[in-house]
């Protein structure tokens, strides 16, 4: 039993200053890394209806559209790739392109923001004819050991372009060992590995596979994607990923899953990252146009339930509008 009157625990929120006092502070910028959509071309930003305040950047806008951020002091920046349909293959052979838009566009951003972290998304579903994230066989089904070596040719051409840290999101058995060993032989063994190793088959991709171009044109993937119901296979999937040689491991979506980043967080001593995907960050925005709360503390308080669960870095597109959530 408690021991009430003399134990009374609003005195410990009864002002603004006591609350801030003892509460969990909210990450900084500087755990904080923007997805953001590249597409060819020169003067380009079209908003994505999908996901207000998110926009497909020609490499040119981009840089512009990196400053506020970086001088925000945002931790880094995660690229994918926008490309036409003529330039998509049935292997995805162009993602490997030396002169592809994500390398083209690692270049062009060193040269403004030498210090700012570049992560890239190394996966194929962007770059095949079919959608899907490894190379298909005649009757539909993904091929793990072929699409493994494509993704590792993927990840080097991202490293020899100036890439901080790769992250492959193809959810193929072995593709982290497949990577590290390429990497590494290539002499590129700074280059971070940043897992997708928990990511699931979601219905909280719409709004992204909207803005990326990248649904599976047949099938879904929930052959190679986790069930949303098997958390010990979750678990697994990212212990295996950190015995591959991964150096940062990540949950996906995560707001539908602060259990599985708390529990990661226990038998890890890896960095948790979690990506607050397009589905959450469009969920609140729908929201607040229906009137049913305020943006951005919404936002806030999404924010926080993802670092107390366990995540150390963030992915969001509420990363370019830090200013206004924090």
């Amino acid at each position: 039993m408690s021991n009430f009157p003399e134990i009374r625990l609003r005195r410990l929120r009864r002002t603004e200053g006591l609350r801030k006092m003892f509460g969990q502070p909210l990450p900084g910028p500087e755990k904080f890394i923007w997805p953001v959509f590249v597409i060819a071309g020169s003067n380009k930003k079209i908003p994505i209806e999908s996901m207000p305040g998110q926009f497909r950047y020609s490499i040119d806008t981009l840089i512009s559209a990196i400053e506020p951020v970086a001088e925000m002091g945002i931790g880094g920046i995660m690229l994918f790739a926008v490309i036409d349909d003529k330039d998509k293959t049935p292997d995805g052979s162009s993602a490997y392109a030396g002169n592809g838009l994500v390398q083209k566009a690692i270049l062009e951003i060193k040269k403004y923001y030498p210090d700012l972290t570049l992560f890239t998304d190394v996966c194929m579903c962007a770059y095949t004819t079919h959608g899907h994230c490894g190379v298909i066989d005649q009757t539909g089904t993904v091929l793990n050991d072929p699409s493994i070596e494509i993704l590792a040719k993927i990840a080097l051409s991202h490293a020899e372009a100036g890439a901080d840290a790769v992250a492959p999101s193809a959810m193929m058995d072995g593709q982290i060992c497949e990577i590290r060993n390429t990497l590494d032989n290539n002499s590129f063994s700074d280059t971070i590995l940043m897992s997708y190793s928990t990511k699931y088959a979601s219905s909280m991709y719409g709004p992204f596979r909207d803005a990326a171009d990248s649904s599976p044109g047949h099938g879904d993937r929930k052959s190679y994607q986790l069930p949303y119901n098997d958390t010990k296979q979750a678990i697994r999937e990212s212990e295996f990923d950190e015995l591959e040689g991964a150096d940062i491991l990540m949950v996906k979506p995560a707001l539908f899953y602060l259990d599985i980043i708390a529990k990661l967080a226990e038998t890890t001593t890896l960095p948790i990252a979690a990506y607050n995907v397009s589905g959450e960050y469009s969920m609140i925005h729908a929201s607040a146009e229906k009137g049913y709360g305020e943006l951005y503390p919404m936002a806030r308080e999404s924010i926080a339930a993802i670092s107390r669960a366990g995540a150390g870095i963030i992915l969001s597109y509420w990363a370019n509008q830090l200013d206004k959530v924090l």
